[in-house]
């Protein structure tokens, strides 16, 4: 610290604030969907990391395509890219909601061994498919660089790519869950299954596009974590226990409380790094989210549930 400036120290503090930003959108993109899954469903899926990983390689994929037989479109696949990872995402999930999920609700010792179980397979397939080295897309020329607000702070373009994504993505879950029919039917099945079954709702076509509106949310997910590090079989394992611990955080049902808490833990632990090491900064973190937990269980914001 010595020797640096009050001007130098304050960019410095700006553009860690702003990789705090760059971890909140990741652990927004992640832990939206589970929320989705996990607080309007009750279902732990331990296997939710694998679905960004699908996105991921989805990305990977186009990306190869792209630069081998169409290098013309090379700008623009990325955005075909995020649109094919939420389909693909979203069809593999309502298969397993189908062929998988659906016989274990009310289970959630069994759903959550079975689902651990289907990340392993999942970890398996991408292995034996793409290899178990790591790969990278190829992104188009405008998310590469910076922008310098200041001859002192240096902002990754990619960085700012995914802010945007995920404020968009966010803004329309919650016009879906709060200003659409499908919403309405989603909120009615969480607060009371019975009574939506007995005006006819057809509460397990509600679960089975929950689970899939979720997993094409981890997706889009995976598409922009391409612009930021690179994918391999295991990547999506890497974020679960965080995006677990976001949506706990800030209250299981509670689109507000995701937000709110996936900012506060991003924020804390890159703040933290910029004095200790980042081991000692995510223990400092867990420690505080454990001791506010124990005051208040229900997380930062909760909803009122008809039991």
């Amino acid at each position: 610290m010595e020797g640096v400036g009050v001007g130098e120290f304050g960019s410095i503090l700006l553009m860690q604030g702003f990789n705090g930003l760059s971890v909140f959108s990741v652990l927004v993109l992640m832990a939206l969907g589970l929320a989705i899954i996990f607080g309007q469903m009750g279902v732990i899926n331990m296997a939710h990391g694998e679905f960004l990983t699908i996105g991921a390689y989805t990305t990977f994929v186009l990306s190869h395509l792209t630069t081998t037989y169409l290098p013309s479109a090379q700008p623009y696949y990325f955005l075909v890219a995020i649109i094919v990872a939420f389909v693909l995402g979203g069809l593999v999930g309502y298969a397993v909601e189908y062929l998988l999920i659906r016989h274990l609700y009310k289970r959630p010792l069994d759903s959550l061994l079975a689902t651990w179980g289907l990340s392993l397979v999942m970890q398996q397939m991408f292995r034996s498919t793409f290899g178990a080295k790591e790969v990278s897309a190829t992104l188009p020329d405008w998310l590469l660089g910076s922008w310098q607000p200041s001859g002192t702070v240096d902002i990754p373009l990619n960085g700012l790519f995914v802010m945007v994504i995920t404020l968009l993505l966010t803004c329309l879950v919650a016009l879906f869950m709060y200003r659409s029919r499908s919403g309405l039917r989603m909120r009615a099945t969480t607060q009371n299954r019975v009574m939506a079954g007995a005006v006819g709702i057809n509460t397990a076509q509600v679960d089975r596009m929950t689970f899939a509106l979720g997993c094409g949310i981890a997706g889009v997910a995976g598409a922009a974590f391409t612009t930021i590090g690179s994918t391999g079989p295991t990547s999506g394992s890497l974020y679960i226990v965080d995006a677990f611990l976001t949506v706990v955080f800030g209250g299981a049902q509670s689109l507000l409380g995701t937000l709110a808490s996936a900012f506060s833990i991003a924020q804390a632990n890159s703040t933290l790094e910029f004095f200790i090491t980042g081991s000692s900064a995510k223990v400092i973190t867990l420690l505080a989210i454990i001791v506010i937990l124990m005051i208040r269980p229900q997380g930062l914001f909760s909803s009122k549930v008809r039991k």
